[in-house]
């Protein structure tokens, strides 16, 4: 039976559809002290392990106590990594507000916002792209490399060449060298593939900023839709209630919006209100 793919017109988009299988794949039943799904479930990660920050409520504990911990140092102590404790409330405003002025520098200032993230992504994601694209042009070189070696060995060990020993020691560090190769190539092509995609994706995030231009509160499906993933990092002063502390907001499309020119540059575009506050890394207190 004939296959025939993508004949009707999709009623959704494929950004939508991936969209709602994240929220799927991340979805799981709230615990008994838990009203509501963890909104940030599978985005939130540590900037020292690269691990998951869980979510931590409790019915002896207020709304505003609800915190987020790194889950490496809830599984295995302070001797694996630090706390990196953040309260939901404060992530849920941090987010919320850094998404509105950055889709506001979107809509207000489109030119200069699709020039600067062009730019951007020039200077860094092409190096970036550069650097693993050589990476995997060497490994296929050598993949080919080792199917020729392999040949010609088993060439020569047929016609008596070579001893069966040498033969088998051979063509074993070859399979293992190869198997390898392989196992890595398809990892790589897939970073590969989002890096090469953002170069051209302003304009997609552009237009959702266009369509989502009365953003209130947050929700998965708009988590998901703008922000890729938040890395929090721990406070300058560890268990302080008035210490810095980092947290870096990358968007679905653009990436990082980290540097002191977007700083500058969205300030410019922001209502009088937003005048006085920073668009990326943010300042906590308790």
């Amino acid at each position: 039976m004939a296959e025939v793919r993508e004949y009707h017109e999709p009623l959704i988009s494929q950004e939508l559809w991936d969209i709602v299988q994240d929220i799927r794949k991340h979805k799981k039943r709230p615990p008994k002290q838990m009203d509501t799904p963890n909104l940030f479930s599978g985005l939130v990660f540590c900037a020292n392990c690269g691990g998951t920050l869980v979510l931590h409520r409790a019915h002896t504990m207020k709304e505003t106590q609800n915190n987020f911990m790194c889950s490496t140092y809830k599984k295995r102590g302070k001797e694996e990594c630090s706390s990196h404790y953040i309260r939901e409330t404060q992530l849920k405003a941090i987010i919320l507000d850094d998404l509105k002025r950055v889709t506001h520098y979107a809509r207000q200032k489109e030119k200069l916002f699709a020039e600067h993230i062009t730019r951007k992504n020039s200077d860094e994601t092409r190096q970036e792209i550069t650097r693993i694209q050589r990476e995997i042009d060497a490994m296929k070189r050598r993949d080919g490399e080792l199917t020729a070696l392999f040949k010609r060995l088993y060439e020569d060990n047929v016609l008596g060449r070579i001893p069966n020993e040498h033969f088998r020691l051979l063509s074993s560090e070859y399979t293992i060298e190869q198997a390898k190769l392989r196992e890595k190539l398809p990892k790589l092509e897939q970073r590969l593939e989002p890096l090469q995609n953002s170069l051209t994706n302003v304009a997609q995030f552009i237009d959702k900023a266009k369509r989502y231009s009365n953003i209130t509160e947050l929700t998965p499906e708009i988590l998901r839709l703008f922000i890729q993933k938040i890395v929090v990092g721990e406070k300058s002063q560890r268990y302080s209630r008035t210490a810095e502390q980092d947290i870096w907001i990358y968007y679905r499309d653009i990436g990082l919006m980290d540097t002191p020119v977007e700083q500058e540059e969205a300030l410019e575009a922001l209502p009088e209100e937003y005048e006085t506050m920073d668009i990326s890394a943010t300042d906590l207190t308790a």
